[in-house]
């Protein structure tokens, strides 16, 4: 559920994937793409990526000039003039009530399934801190009316507790990170049906970061909210904020021995949340946000085939998910470890 195939972060890895040009981004992400369905994921919701190429990969994969998960994306993200991740052409700059409604009627024109917004400050802005606020109300609640007005839900890059407060007081559907939630915040998330997607892998992969060349600034500034972030996350499961899995990086990049998102999952599980309410934070309740849940997110008569085969029990322990063998994709096999792939 936060899923972002041309993430360039800032260091060596990042500004290899920056320098791409349009037809060098849109293979770039073909790729990323099979590479995630082959993980095992079936499904992604794209939270921001560069020059509108994913609604492009979306229309091959449906087309099936391309293989890849299903693909629900919000085009470029928005953020106001030197917001969190300006530097990128995976973010349109918008000032004012204004800019920000005609920003979200300009993705929503591209193909947009929901709008994502940058309210606050994050990890990769070397100019910022994850405290610094971004929109004004005026401009938030142009961004919530708007996208609410033609249909579309809206997620937003938020940090800390007063602005996560005040968007949801506004009607936001979703929070991504939620870095420093207060138990107040989070049962007002939970009263509202606000869901989080916490990424707790961002603040706790210093070896990753290592090897994609981050620099240490952006390290530093990680790795000291990560306690944080894990109280805020706990904070959320017990005010029963409906909760969602997302890595905030491509899903399938190798992470400490096995996929982001599975150690992602992991995180969610050990931290709190269970094998089986982590099972649901990666099917059920995306499906059930997404909107799409008569057809995907459950295994029942009616639903498409969208199946994993693993080694062990995920019920019981989600780490049996490193140990994906099989993948099958609307009822078509696309991994078999024991015999073809497609």
């Amino acid at each position: 559920m936060h899923t972002h195939f041309s993430l360039a972060l800032p260091g060596e890895r990042g500004a290899q994937i920056a320098a791409l040009d349009a037809a060098g981004t849109a293979l770039h992400m073909a790729d990323g793409a099979r590479r995630a369905l082959l993980a095992g994921i079936t499904t992604v919701r794209c939270v921001a990526e560069r020059g509108h190429a994913d609604f492009a990969l979306r229309r091959a994969i449906e087309r099936g000039q391309a293989q890849g998960p299903r693909i629900l994306t919000a085009g470029q993200a928005l953020v106001c003039t030197g917001g969190h991740g300006h530097e990128n052409d995976d973010t349109l700059e918008c000032d004012g009530a204004d800019g920000f409604a005609r920003g979200v009627r300009s993705q929503v024109k591209a193909g947009a399934d929901l709008i994502k917004v940058m309210i606050s400050g994050g990890i990769a802005g070397e100019h910022e801190s994850i405290s610094t606020p971004q929109l004004s109300d005026a401009e938030m609640a142009a961004v919530l009316g708007t996208a609410h007005a033609w249909g579309r839900k809206v997620t937003a890059h938020a940090g800390p507790a007063a602005v996560i407060a005040r968007a949801v007081e506004l009607g936001l559907d979703c929070v991504e990170h939620g870095y420093e939630l207060t138990p107040e915040v989070a049962a007002a998330m939970a009263a509202a049906g606000t869901h989080l997607v916490p990424t707790l892998v961002v603040t706790r992969c210093k070896a990753f970061f290592d090897e994609l060349g981050v620099p240490e600034w952006m390290q530093a500034r990680s790795l000291a909210a990560g306690p944080r972030h894990l109280e805020s996350f706990r904070m959320a499961i017990d005010a029963g904020v409906p909760i969602m899995v997302g890595s905030d990086m491509p899903p399938f990049w190798y992470f400490e021995g096995t996929t982001a998102i599975v150690r992602e999952m992991e995180h969610m599980s050990e931290q709190g949340l269970g094998p089986v309410e982590t099972l649901r934070a990666a099917t059920s309740t995306p499906a059930a946000w997404l909107g799409i849940e008569a057809e995907a997110g459950s295994i029942a008569v009616g639903t498409r085939a969208d199946l994993v085969a693993v080694d062990g029990d995920p019920l019981t322990d989600t780490s049996a998910l490193r140990g994906i063998r099989w993948v099958m994709q609307g009822g078509r096999v696309v991994r078999d470890d024991e015999g073809a792939t497609a």
